[in-house]
């Protein structure tokens, strides 16, 4: 908040102009988490963060303790958001925009506006929620959860978040979209109605037991570059994609292919543990000139069900990724 000065609305005195931006910031990872399931990604998030921020700095006087803070900004957020998304295409995943690909299949890429961004889980989900609450917000940055999202309308995608995670009642969510209670119900059914049709499993956190020893298996066989043992542990019809890349790959034949075709520059990989969308992800490190450091190539997030791994998304911008998840772009 350092680009915001102070204001005419706030108190008089520099102590308490502080002490506002402070009581604003407190909200800033839960505001960032609902920005981010509304518009799929973590640099718009970050923006339409700050934006609240902006608007609520200078609409103090109109706040007058209506409403808790936390409600009144997630109202301010959420009309943010609606403008961003007035005038942009919905962001998707691989698996989405085509067909299934061959392992050999050329690799096509698209701007990085069409596709759905990770988040780190410390930037989405708030120290000071409770235990119930924690487990709603983390289900609803999933990669597949955040990615059916963007099938809604905005104004229905709204309704869903502030409803079905944000715990809000009908009437303040019909006075921040400006309609009736009715339109809000509405609204709500035709979103849960799109939602059931599609695979959103239920998965939770922490993972259990064999879960965490799944992934310490997929890390022991991806660094010692074992593609055998690697795809033992996928379902049978897991998918692997890479953003920006269009291809997408279904089954352990195709992904074994490519481990041993396009992608066998990642033998000798490091992957270095984090978490995003509530889910186990790493850094991924490959070698570069021989002697030199491992270079920062993927962020790989894994989605599980059950025992075996459902999906592997291999991120590769990660001159922007990898400063969010405080990953460094070399390794020793």
């Amino acid at each position: 908040m350092a680009d915001i000065a102070p204001h005419k609305h706030a108190a008089g005195s520099d102590v308490a102009a502080h002490a506002t931006i402070r009581s604003l910031e407190e909200h800033r990872v839960a505001l960032t988490g609902h920005c981010y399931r509304m518009l799929g990604s973590i640099s718009e998030a970050d923006d339409a963060v700050q934006e609240t921020m902006v608007r609520a700095w200078r609409s103090l006087d109109q706040f007058e303790g209506r409403a808790s803070l936390r409600t009144w900004l997630y109202s301010i957020a959420t009309r943010v958001c609606l403008d961003a998304l007035a005038d942009r295409a919905r962001r998707a995943r691989p698996m989405e925009l085509s067909s299934v690909h061959a392992a050999d299949a050329p690799l096509t890429e698209l701007p990085a506006s069409r596709w759905i961004e990770p988040i780190p889980d410390v930037l989405a989900l708030p120290d000071d929620a409770d235990p119930d609450e924690l487990v709603t917000l983390r289900q609803s940055i999933r990669l597949a959860f955040v990615a059916a999202l963007q099938h809604l309308p905005p104004k229905q995608r709204a309704v869903l978040l502030l409803t079905e995670v944000l715990d809000c009642p009908a009437t303040e969510v019909a006075e921040t979209l400006d309609t009736s209670v009715a339109a809000v119900n509405s609204a709500l059914q035709r979103a849960r109605a799109t939602l059931a049709m599609r695979d959103l499993t239920d998965v939770h956190a922490p993972l259990s037991e064999p879960q965490s020893r799944l992934v310490e298996r997929y890390v022991d066989a991806f660094e010692r570059y074992d593609t055998a043992a690697l795809t033992s542990l996928l379902h049978e019809d897991a998918t692997m994609c890479m953003p920006p890349f269009e291809l997408w790959l279904r089954g352990h034949g195709s992904i074994q292919s490519f481990f041993h075709g396009t992608g066998a520059g990642c033998r000798g990989s490091r992957l270095v543990p984090t978490a995003a969308c509530a889910s186990p992800a790493f850094g991924q490190y490959k070698p570069g000139e021989p002697g030199g450091p491992l270079k920062a190539w993927s962020l790989i997030v894994l989605e599980l069900e059950g025992d075996r791994i459902a999906t592997m998304t291999h991120f590769l911008d990660v001159q922007t990724l990898f400063p969010r998840f405080g990953l460094p772009l070399e390794l020793a």
